[in-house]
């Protein structure tokens, strides 16, 4: 009884196993199709010295582990902080060339041209 409880247990997490490999070929015959040119997130922030680093890091983390699911570029537009968010996001734009510090005005024209083309 026990024998056939274990086979049971085993085939099942196999059959898991062939199910999800399965879908992990489907999903990268399917989305790797997608365009090249990626995304780009735009993380807006004010006043966020404490938190700011650790967000970044953990989106790079993502970003440099392979699953940054087409994000191309990090953009960090400040609102006028008054703490030290700005040099803080300026150091990690100097470590890692995917991230790049905009001011609000002109992330905002880019935005508007790139939804009015």
């Amino acid at each position: 009884m026990f024998d056939f409880i274990f086979g049971a247990c085993v085939w099942t997490l196999a059959l898991y196993g062939l199910i999800e490999i399965i879908k992990t070929i489907y999903y990268i015959c399917t989305y790797e199709k997608i365009d090249k040119d990626g995304m780009t997130l735009v993380i807006a922030v004010k006043n966020q010295e404490k938190q700011i680093e650790g967000f970044c890091r953990s989106v790079l983390f993502r970003y440099l582990a392979g699953k940054k699911d087409y994000i191309n570029n990090i953009v960090v537009t400040d609102l006028n902080s008054t703490d030290n968010t700005k040099e803080i996001v300026k150091k990690l734009e100097q470590d890692y060339q995917c991230i790049q510090l905009e001011e609000w005005e002109k992330c905002k024209e880019e935005m508007d041209y790139i939804y009015n083309k």
